[in-house]
């Protein structure tokens, strides 16, 4: 499908790439990672022919058409409507439309045999491609990512960049291409919105690679790792939990290789310096040197991952209370986001905040930080409460024309010169990158400077505002180390379900205009969701059913009813017999992988690995088809009395 072979690729001196070779087969679902600044995006330039390599080849089918999501979309002005924006996506089907209507007008003065057949075949053109439910697709997608239906009539230009992103989506995603190139495709994505997307991608019939930060959906939505790494990229068949476990396992085998090697190495190095003046020993000294010389020397692990150097200082604890909501109200004319809203923050609570955007999660924030203005009932702030409010909006207070690490010192007086570099090498900046002035830095960039600040302040009360947006799957996990050591208490917005898994103590989320508040872990809230959500679904089909029951049913209609429930019986009765050989299958695996002749196979590890993966996916599948056939007999055997 695509081939890249022997790719190098520079910024002025420096190698992005070196001889890379990579190749993508039809269906490949592909999850890039690396620390940010290794090449993911580049790299996706690269296949989208937005750059050209300095070395090397790049070849496509020519069927292979490609959809490139990338922050510069942003830029795209227009003051047409969302709705006929994504309908771009749709240049054969729109061209043939167009034709038809000027068709039609022509029709209106000139009743011709031709002009008949014309239209006649563009129509049936038109019909073939599925043009007159191309709409309705339209609306789907746009809907799935959020927007509602009112939205869809509004321009482009009246919405935020996050939500032009959006409208971009879902206009690569109509135009169906045979390889997707998503990068960082959940940034401006809500929950549930990431979750229709993970849902999208899951029925995707062409290939995609998608740059994520997120490990839930790289874990939901690929079966292979890309990790760009010292110029090249080491590829693991399997989703992010498999190269975790994988890389771990590969790294050990190098890393011991490397000391046999380096032994080796000195071994035969003393040797050839102790017998080199002996004549005797010369031509045994000779072979050495040349056996040393055609050695392919094995490189040592290099670690990139940061980890947590600093801990958090602050010298009065707070009191027993941090923050009480009192009968809050408020809206922004006629939009009713809090409505008698109460909610009590405590000491040591870690709170995440989530919910679909629009649901005020943001306003909330602020009124707890007191940024907010006028409302209606009140927010009270605990005895010796020290906040410090992380937001995009915080961006404006850095100091435009101060370097970065003198910003820092502004914050974290009593660190060091060494502790400030060690924080900001945690956000990304490293060396000489201290020395940049704010007023030079990306959005990105900005947004870290301004979320080190609030981490080394004083503060016993942190409010943070989606602080994982612009940073990589490392510098998140060293977020979470950090607030994990975090002694004081905090509230924070987020859509990253591995970073929420991670800290949250408790869950809050906007119902009904009020805070509601699930007082445990996020993993224990999604399975609390999943029995509320359960419980209304049966709820209600039950109260449907005896308001069918009423009817009387005939004697055909009763008929066919019991043939349709025999029907059903015996798929039910197929899939309990799938799913017991697939337990069986699962067992044996699990067995197989814990022998040492397996585990220490490397090659047969990974081929376990897949099956019981494959295995335990077909499991899910089967239950979902069980539980829906089951269903399905419950109302029969209901009808039926």
């Amino acid at each position: 499908m695509l081939s890249i072979t022997n790719l190098s690729f520079y910024f002025g001196s420096r190698a992005i790439y070196e001889d890379l070779s990579f190749h993508i087969k039809p269906k490949d679902r592909i999850g890039l990672i690396g620390a940010n600044g290794k090449g993911k995006s580049t790299l996706l330039k690269l296949i989208a022919g937005n750059h050209t390599p300095d070395k090397g080849d790049i070849s496509k089918a020519k069927d292979c058409s490609i959809g490139f999501l990338n922050q510069d979309l942003l830029s795209y002005e227009t003051h047409e409507s969302i709705l006929t924006v994504a309908m771009q996506a749709f240049e054969v089907e729109n061209e043939l439309m167009n034709g038809i209507n000027s068709l039609l007008k022509k029709l209106e003065t000139d009743y011709s045999d031709d002009l008949i057949d014309k239209l006649t075949k563009k129509q049936e053109q038109f019909a073939a491609l599925d043009g007159y439910s191309l709409q309705s697709k339209a609306e789907s997608i746009l809907e799935g990512l959020g927007f509602s239906t009112a939205d869809l009539s509004k321009p482009l230009q009246t919405f935020s960049g996050g939500w032009r992103m959006r409208v971009m989506l879902a206009k690569i995603l109509l135009a169906n291409p045979a390889l997707l190139l998503l990068d960082e495709p959940t940034n401006h994505l809500d929950l549930p919105s990431i979750e229709w997307m993970e849902s999208y991608l899951k029925n995707y019939e062409g290939a995609y690679i998608v740059v994520s930060h997120d490990q839930e959906f790289l874990n939901r939505t690929v079966t292979t790792i890309a990790e760009v790494s010292q110029s090249n990229i080491a590829i693991y068949k399997g989703n992010y939990d498999f190269y975790i476990t994988e890389r771990e396992l590969r790294h050990e085998i190098q890393h011991n290789a490397f000391i046999n090697q380096q032994k080796k190495i000195k071994d035969t190095e003393k040797f050839i310096n102790r017998f080199k003046a002996k004549a005797s020993k010369a031509r045994q000294v000779q072979s050495k040197i040349k056996n040393l010389d055609k050695v392919e020397k094995i490189e040592d692990v290099v670690e990139e991952n940061a980890t947590i150097s600093f801990k958090f200082n602050f010298n009065k604890p707070s009191g027993k209370i941090i923050s009480e909501i009192k009968n809050v109200s408020k809206s922004y004319g006629d939009n009713v986001i809090l409505k008698n809203a109460s909610g009590i923050i405590s000491r040591g609570d870690k709170i995440v905040l989530i919910g679909a955007n629009g649901k005020g999660k943001s306003t909330l924030m602020r009124l707890i930080a007191g940024a907010e203005g006028q409302q209606e009932g009140t927010v009270v702030e605990g005895h010796n409460v020290i906040k410090a409010f992380y937001a995009q909006h915080q961006l404006e207070s850095l100091t435009p024309d101060a370097e970065i690490l003198e910003e820092l010192k502004q914050s974290g007086a009593e660190k060091t010169e060494l502790e400030l570099r060690a924080i900001l090498g945690c956000f990304l900046f490293s060396d000489d990158d201290v020395f940049k002035k704010i007023k030079v830095l990306s959005g990105g960039e900005k947004s870290r400077v301004a979320l080190a600040k609030t981490l080394i302040s004083e503060a016993n009360f942190l409010l943070l505002d989606e602080p994982t947006n612009h940073l990589d799957i490392q510098s998140v996990n060293m977020l979470i180390q950090a607030l994990d050591s975090y002694e004081g208490s905090f509230i924070a917005i987020s859509h990253n379900r591995y970073f929420i898994s991670n800290i949250a103590n408790k869950i809050w989320f906007i119902e009904d205009h009020e805070i509601k508040e699930y007082p445990g872990t996020y993993t224990e809230y999604l399975d609390w969701q999943e029995k509320r959500k359960a419980q209304q679904i049966t709820e209600t089909p039950k109260k449907s059913i005896v308001e069918k029951k009423k009817k009387e049913l005939t004697f055909s209609e009763e008929d066919e009813l019991k043939k349709e429930l025999k029907k059903k019986n015996n798929q039910l009765q197929k899939v309990e017999d799938e799913i017991h050989l697939n337990t069986q299958k699962k067992q044996q695996i699990e067995e197989e992988m814990s022998k040492e002749s397996v585990y220490t196979n490397v090659d047969l590890l990974q081929e376990k690995t897949t099956a019981f993966e494959k295995v335990n996916q077909s499991l899910e599948t089967l239950n979902t088809e069980w539980e829906s056939i089951a269903l399905e007999i419950e109302e029969l055997e209901t009808k039926l009395g």
